[in-house]
């Protein structure tokens, strides 16, 4: 079983644009805001330098640079904070995937996270049940190898028997985030990840969802997990300001080209994703759905689609609202990302009591 962090000492992390995510206004491409090396490390380093705990490295093929290679490259570039590298589960042979795995976290001197996805394959098609079953066996033979362990694993998906890899001696697995909200991805979550990622909601849908996994990791499973929201936030001095700005960023989006971007994901059609189109059909004419949580940017992009927007005061009391039902590590973005950071690093950050998951984990 899992030993959990202090949930009232939460991780805070930022996100890097390698899937093309990164605007002024949502919807106008920028040249220079595309996904590259350049300005992906720019914003890594900004978290980095700003004190983030982790920075998540999405996974995406339509757009974007991959996110495997771009950790091996950021790893030797950054100090202090974690990578959570998204890994697609049944895109690489697992014994070589293990290996690269090991090496990324060896150049980043022990800062490797693990962002675990079951999306399609690109180029591919699987029922929802064939695909989790085969993110469970993926899950279990990677935790086995990269805790240096022998595998004799004969499963639908993964057939193997072999020795651990020099590399992956004596090592000890990185924490596995994992996110989803159908019925077959919380069971996968609760029994085999070690973060259970949701995304933005009302304080209380999220305090139910917690409250779900608790059950049902606890009951059959006996294991406890760490719960991780990841949203948006808009930040600024006053709330008028943070709220003129979110007026800003949607203010030359039209109905075509948000649906458009938001159908360009592989998960574009997921339980999460229904869920995020719902909040944006209940929300207020502004795209308020409850205070201080705004869904607007769910109009122009797949996946978590609202942000905390507000003052100082008020975003930092609606994180705490979020660990009060029991989130106890936060990935947060902005537009623009880099520009965003320097805000909330500016005006939240130091009101918050926070640390790396990582280092205080242990199986």
């Amino acid at each position: 079983m899992s030993s959990i962090a202090d949930p009232t000492i939460p991780e805070i992390s930022w996100f890097s644009a390698l899937c093309d995510d990164d605007y002024e206004f949502l919807g106008q491409p920028n040249p220079t805001l595309t996904s590259s090396w350049k300005h992906c490390s720019n914003i890594v380093q900004t978290a980095d330098r700003n004190g983030f705990d982790n920075v998540l490295l999405p996974s995406g093929y339509k757009l974007g640079i991959d996110s495997t290679a771009f950790a091996a490259g950021i790893a030797i570039q950054t100090e202090h904070i974690n990578l959570l590298l998204a890994v697609r589960m049944g895109e690489m042979h697992l014994p070589q995937l293990a290996r690269q795995l090991a090496s990324i976290d060896q150049m980043a001197g022990g800062r490797l996270c693990i962002n675990i996805i079951s999306s399609d394959i690109p180029g591919e098609a699987l029922d929802s049940a064939p695909r989790y079953q085969r993110t469970r066996e993926w899950m279990q033979v990677l935790r086995q190898l990269l805790n240096g362990q022998a595998i004799d694993f004969h499963g639908e998906f993964v057939d193997l028997e072999l020795e651990p890899p020099r590399i992956l001696e004596g090592a000890t697995s990185p924490p596995f985030y994992f996110g989803g909200f159908s019925p077959a991805a919380k069971d996968v979550a609760a029994a085999e990840s070690d973060v259970f990622l949701t995304w933005p909601d009302t304080v209380a849908s999220v305090g139910g969802t917690v409250a779900e996994m608790t059950t049902l990791a606890a009951k059959h499973y006996d294991r406890e997990l760490i719960y991780g929201l990841r949203a948006h936030v808009i930040v600024r001095e006053t709330e008028a300001m943070a709220r003129r700005a979110a007026e800003h960023l949607v203010s030359k989006l039209d109905v075509d080209t948000g649906d458009a971007i938001r159908n360009k994901s592989l998960d574009a059609a997921s339980f999460g994703v229904a869920r995020q189109a719902a909040l944006r059909e209940v929300a207020a004419d502004d795209g308020f759905v409850e205070d201080n949580l705004w869904t607007g940017i769910g109009r122009a992009r797949s996946g978590a689609g609202a942000a905390i927007v507000g003052n100082p005061d008020q975003v930092a009391a609606k994180l705490q609202a979020y660990q009060n039902v029991g989130i106890g590590a936060f990935i947060l973005s902005g537009y623009t990302h880099s520009a965003e950071c320097d805000l909330f690093a500016e005006h939240v950050l130091p009101r918050i009591a926070h640390a790396p998951i990582k280092p205080r984990f242990a199986r």
